[in-house]
């Protein structure tokens, strides 16, 4: 049965069974893993995770059509969400040994992605996420400081997650093939370096601080404190940097200054 893609879904269906098989070898499943799928598609990647036979399967798939055939293929292997997978509430089916997989909607990657890193005690269920993005995007993920691409997204993610990048995959690799290229990153979940109140406050200071990159320091960090000149030297801050110059945890410690201050 063919299937035609909605575009409004961002469907890219992954067809290169050398890809599918490394994803599973990275994947380290075993018996007694418990596997999360989002947007599983056809089921190619599916198929080859049942054949692992871990303890428990959950996929969740948007698409009503897709749901069907996948109903058809495997419904005595795997549980069904029929849902959008921003609107699920993860916490609810996380468990001890819990690998996520995703070849992720282009569109909502980054939604998805901060979902998952903002979910309480991550690290006491969640082994490993296993997820495609555009490559672009999964170049924001594992930026350093200094470089264009750092940003919100790297000091979001690196706040809880050891991240290693796999591979970039060609867009022949899916069916409709996209424009772009996609890679491949493992996320580690890890305890928190630094606890915040709230991890939204971290997405607020970074959204301050990038909201316009080439301007010094100094304005935003104005914006976030009154006594901005005191957290500077607190911290040992160069004012005339710019946003893109400060590294993770400097980050996670203006974060840290500024949950006190709003206390």
């Amino acid at each position: 049965m063919k299937f035609l893609n909605k575009k409004s879904l961002g469907q890219n269906f992954l067809n290169d069974t050398k890809i599918i098989d490394l994803i599973i070898k990275v994947g380290n499943i075993n018996h007694e893993s418990k596997i999360i799928e989002v947007g599983p598609g056809n089921g190619a990647l599916t198929k080859k995770i049942i054949e692992k036979r871990p303890n428990n399967f959950i996929v969740v798939e948007k698409d009503q059509r897709l749901v069907k055939i996948l109903y058809e293929k495997f419904e005595r292997d795997i549980i069904i969400i029929n849902d959008d997978m921003l609107e699920i509430c993860y916490e609810d089916y996380l468990k001890e040994n819990t690998i996520i997989f995703g070849n992720l909607p282009y569109n909502i990657s980054t939604q998805i992605l901060a979902k998952w890193i903002k979910i309480k005690n991550l690290d006491k269920f969640c082994k490993r996420l296993v997820l495609m993005f555009q490559k672009e995007v999964a170049d924001r993920i594992i930026a350093k400081s200094g470089t264009k691409n750092y940003g919100r997204l790297s000091i979001l993610s690196n706040w809880r997650m050891k991240i290693e990048k796999i591979i970039d995959i060609n867009p022949e690799s899916f069916s409709p093939s996209p424009k772009v290229k996609s890679s491949l990153l493992i996320f580690i979940p890890q305890k928190n370096i630094y606890e915040f109140n709230d991890p939204k406050n971290l997405e607020h200071v970074t959204n301050i601080f990038f909201s316009n990159r080439r301007k010094m320091i100094k304005k935003p960090l104005k914006y976030l404190f009154t006594n901005f000149e005191e957290i500077a030297e607190i911290l040992c801050l160069d004012l005339s940097l710019r946003p893109q110059d400060l590294d993770y945890f400097t980050y996670y410690k203006i974060c840290e200054y500024y949950e006190a201050s709003i206390n």
